[in-house]
């Protein structure tokens, strides 16, 4: 039966509106993101005259504070350290938990046996395995690359072995109709279909392994943002504190931002196709 003029201007009048409300929700979003962040700055600036300028700088002195120690000339040096360090435990992680996610979400027994064991390794307070991860890797940067790896890795294989156990089990019926390779069924159809879920998980192992870098570089460094969080502590240098501490909050906020853009676009994505 043939649809109804009304009903095919319906259809038309949707297709035309969607983008035009992806739109408004864009500009909405960066609304809410803008007074959310004018309030936190107001409440900031409040909390500073309530306390004191001692027991909590205000933004402008801490912004001010943040500029000195960027154009500090030992500043380049603590944070190549420190991106060094990230970088490798970040790269290590994502690829670990890609490759043992793959593996456990392929075997739905492997999967089943191994998903309660590393929800109890991870719900471990890391830093009770500091002394451990000292006696194997001793102090370096190799310590602060272990430490970060063991708090993103977890994430980043649980997320991936959910997202592969979640692939409709035709897609695997029809790699075997096609008779694909391990490799090419993971490359063509698993990685493709389990991709939103994956980026899911890289996310938070992002934030994850950059936490367990900076705890590593308080424990176990004589350099790095970490290393200099420490110092500032121990001499009760509340404005220094506070300026590294809104530096790393503006650096994981702006990269959590970007990779849950891509999440959400290729959920987005995603959608139609599960549902069609």
């Amino acid at each position: 039966m043939p649809a109804s003029p009304d009903a095919d201007g319906a259809i038309m009048a949707g297709r035309t509106a969607r983008p035009g409300q992806g739109r408004l929700r864009d500009h909405a979003a960066l609304i809410d993101a803008a007074l959310l962040i004018a309030g936190l700055g107001v409440l900031w600036q409040a909390g500073s005259m309530l306390l004191g300028r001692e027991a909590l700088p205000s933004p402008a002195a801490t912004v001010e504070k943040l500029a000195a120690i960027i154009n500090d000339a030992d500043f380049p040096a603590h944070a190549f350290e420190t991106a060094r360090a990230f970088v490798t435990a970040l790269v290590i992680a994502l690829l670990a938990g890609l490759v043992i996610g793959l593996a456990l979400g392929a075997s739905r027994l492997a999967g089943e046996v191994a998903e309660p064991l590393l929800v109890g390794l991870y719900a471990i307070p890391k830093i009770t395995l500091y002394p451990v991860i000292l006696l194997l890797f001793g102090l370096g940067i190799s310590a602060k690359i272990a430490f970060g790896v063991i708090h993103g890795v977890i994430p980043v294989i649980v997320f991936t072995m959910n997202a592969v156990r979640n692939i409709p089990g035709i897609y695997f019926r029809a790699a075997r109709t096609m008779r694909l390779s391990v490799m090419q069924t993971a490359c063509t159809i698993v990685i493709p279909a389990a991709l939103p879920e994956i980026i899911s998980g890289f996310r938070v192992g992002f934030a994850l392994t950059l936490l367990g870098t900076l705890i590593g570089e308080m424990f176990a460094s004589q350099r790095g943002i970490g290393y200099m969080l420490v110092r500032a502590m121990e001499t009760n240098d509340t404005l220094t504190v506070m300026a590294l501490a809104f530096l790393l909050v503006v650096l994981a906020t702006a990269a959590s931002t970007a990779l849950l853009a891509v999440d959400r676009r290729l959920h987005a994505r995603a959608q139609p196709s599960s549902g069609s």
